[in-house]
C-alpha cells in the first residue's frame, strides 16, 4: 500500500459530501476502506478508484513572508512645473526599483494646486521613492 491514507472526514471535505455519505459508501462497498479502531481510513488508490481520476495533493500554503506598503501622499500648494518634475521622477524611479516593481499613480488638481500620489510596493523601495519625492518638493 503506497500513498496517503485519508479519514472519512477528509474524503468528505475533498468531495464536498457529508461524512455520513462517505461512511455509507464504505458500508455499501462503493468505497474500500480499512477500519482502524473506530475510524475508517481510505487509501489514495481506493479514492482514485471511486473517482475514476487521479487524486492530486492540494497545493501547500505559501509560507514566505510578503510585505507590501500602500501609501497615499497629498501635497498642497504645488504648481504644474513641480508636478511635472515629481511625476517624471516617480515614473523613472518606480521602473528601476528592486525585484518587485512599484506601482505608482498620480492625480493633480490644478485649481487647488493639489497633487496626490499613490504608491504600492515593498517597504524599502517605497520609503526610498518617498524620500526622492520629498527632495524634489523641497528643492
Amino acid at each position: 500500500m503506497t500513498g496517503k491514507l485519508y479519514s472519512a472526514e477528509e474524503v468528505a471535505e475533498r468531495l464536498g459530501l457529508h461524512v455520513r455519505t462517505v461512511r455509507g459508501y464504505v458500508r455499501d462497498g462503493r468505497l474500500k476502506a480499512v477500519r482502524i479502531g473506530k475510524q475508517y481510513r481510505i487509501t489514495q488508490e481506493d479514492l482514485e478508484a471511486l473517482l475514476g481520476t487521479p487524486v492530486t495533493e492540494e497545493p501547500e500554503v505559501r509560507r514566505e513572508r510578503h510585505v507590501e506598503v500602500s501609501a497615499i501622499v497629498e501635497v498642497d500648494a504645488v504648481g504644474p512645473e513641480k508636478v511635472g518634475r515629481v511625476t517624471t521622477l516617480l515614473m523613472a524611479a518606480s521602473a528601476r526599483q528592486g525585484d518587485r516593481p512599484l506601482r505608482v499613480q498620480t492625480a493633480y488638481d490644478e485649481q487647488r494646486g493639489r497633487l496626490k500620489v499613490v504608491v504600492f510596493g515593498g517597504l524599502t523601495d517605497t520609503a526610498r521613492l518617498l524620500e526622492y519625492v520629498e527632495a524634489v518638493l523641497e528643492s
